[in-house]
């Protein structure tokens, strides 16, 4: 473990620190597909490509930023952050799927 996470913290703030890392996970990754997805739509409405790519970007850069400061926490807030994401992806491709039907 890193030095933020030594031995002398108690339990229940190592958990409240990966709950909260779950959580901004999933915060994280509803943005980032809900972006991707109105970034599809705007390509497909032959919306100007600069804008498309300039999102593209964005949303990159800001889901490698993220999960690159939890990273320096060390490797089980990053997983837990990670893990975070997929189940927000999950979700947004859930409810994609019922709109759309």
């Amino acid at each position: 473990m890193s030095a933020i996470w030594s031995n002398s913290l108690p339990g229940w703030l190592i958990a409240l620190s990966l709950t909260v890392h779950f959580a901004a996970g999933v915060g994280l990754g509803a943005v980032y597909f809900r972006g991707l997805w109105w970034n599809a739509q705007l390509f497909a409405e032959g919306a100007s490509l600069t804008v498309t790519i300039g999102l593209l970007i964005g949303r990159f850069v800001l889901l490698g930023s993220l999960l690159t400061l939890a990273s320096l926490e060390g490797a089980l807030p990053l997983l837990v952050m990670a893990l975070g994401v997929l189940v927000a992806r999950s979700a947004v491709m859930h409810s994609i799927r019922k709109s759309a039907a």
